[in-house]
Order: structure tokens, then sequence, then C-alpha cells
């Protein structure tokens, strides 16, 4: 065991096709800069990438990428 600790993890979850408009609300209540991880770049062919970005943006958030993430990434990687 790692000694004691308390864990919180709340997640809040958006559905449907325009579920990224809530991205900028959603981030208000956070600091200035965003992680933005992803894998091998579909999230660019589709489209999500560029939408992401733009409401990312519109809430004053200061993006930093970590591109080519793997499923069950190594310690490397993180």
């Amino acid at each position: 065991m790692l000694g004691n600790f308390v864990y919180a993890n709340p997640t809040k979850l958006f559905f449907g096709d325009e579920a990224q408009k809530n991205l900028a609300k959603a981030l208000l209540p956070f600091g200035k800069k965003v992680l933005l991880t992803y894998g091998g770049g579909s999230i660019k062919r589709n489209g999500v990438y560029d939408d992401v970005i733009s409401a990312l943006k519109s809430a004053g958030k200061e993006v930093v990428e970590l591109p080519g993430v793997m499923p069950n990434p190594t310690v490397e990687k993180l």
C-alpha cells in the first residue's frame, strides 16, 4: 500500500452530435492550461480535433498537446 490517501475522480460526460459545444462552459472553473492527449491522429481526420481546439480557445485556454499516446501507455510516455 502507498500509505493513507483520498482519491476522488468526479467525471462529467456529455453525449450527442454537438457535445463539444459544452466544453467551454464546463472548463470555466479550471485553470488556464489544458493538456490534450490523443492517439494516432483519427481525431484530426474525423474533425473532432478542430472542434475541440476551437472550443478550448474560445474559452481562453492554452492548449498543450501530447499526440501519439498508445493504449496502456508506458511510463516513459507518461
